[in-house]
């Protein structure tokens, strides 16, 4: 039991530690050498748990896709529409892109040209967005002419922006830029019945 947890625990130091190479570096550039350096682990341990980078890039995004299922996986609050809850995950999703090297890797790897991404983690985002900006419609909260594709598109577009440039400066990540943000789309966005109600800065995770 001892030994599995050790393996268990050197597996996850190896995806961390890739993921954060991955995340400064890009697949391509990334060396297995430095990603086992910077993991504190041999070659040899490297390549016991991950037959190459390929596998170790696969590892970080399925790794990641969990993560986003629990960022998503956030129930509404009593009370509050879907408009709101697609609201509260894009600061939960940019606070934990702020703070988890895994998910800002996974989300990266999904846009790298030099591979196909074996689990595409924004196309895990963009169908969790159409499914909320989807039961919104249903229930009447977007405003009359607004289309759910038309939507899914500002949102996914915007969101992923943020990522990208959230990479090299977490400012895009931050709590001010993400309620800016819905502060200028949810005029447009949301029924006008609805708009008052509706919080940009986003209601606090529950405890």
């Amino acid at each position: 039991m001892v030994k599995q947890e050790r393996a268990a625990r050197t597996r996850d130091t190896l995806i961390l530690s890739a993921a954060e190479v991955f995340a400064g570096q890009g697949f391509t550039a990334a060396s297995l050498a430095v990603i086992s350096a910077r993991a504190g682990v041999s070659s040899g341990a490297l390549h016991f748990h991950f037959a190459g980078k390929a596998a170790l890039a696969a590892a970080v995004e399925e790794s990641a896709v969990r993560t986003l299922q629990a960022v998503t996986g956030r129930a509404p609050r009593a009370g509050a529409g879907r408009l709101q809850q697609l609201i509260d995950v894009t600061h939960d999703l940019a606070r934990q892109l702020r703070e988890d090297a895994v998910l800002r890797a996974g989300f990266q790897l999904s846009g790298e040209a030099a591979r196909a991404p074996r689990t595409d983690v924004r196309a895990h985002w963009r169908a969790w967005v159409e499914e909320a900006v989807g039961r919104a419609a249903a229930r009447g909260e977007l405003r009359a002419g607004v289309t759910p594709a038309g939507a899914v598109r500002a949102v996914v577009a915007a969101t992923v922006g943020f990522e990208v440039l959230g990479s090299r400066d977490t400012v895009w990540l931050s709590r001010p830029v993400i309620t800016q943000f819905w502060l200028l789309l949810l005029p447009t966005l949301a029924a006008a019945a609805l708009r008052a109600d509706l919080d940009a800065a986003g209601l606090p995770p529950r405890l």
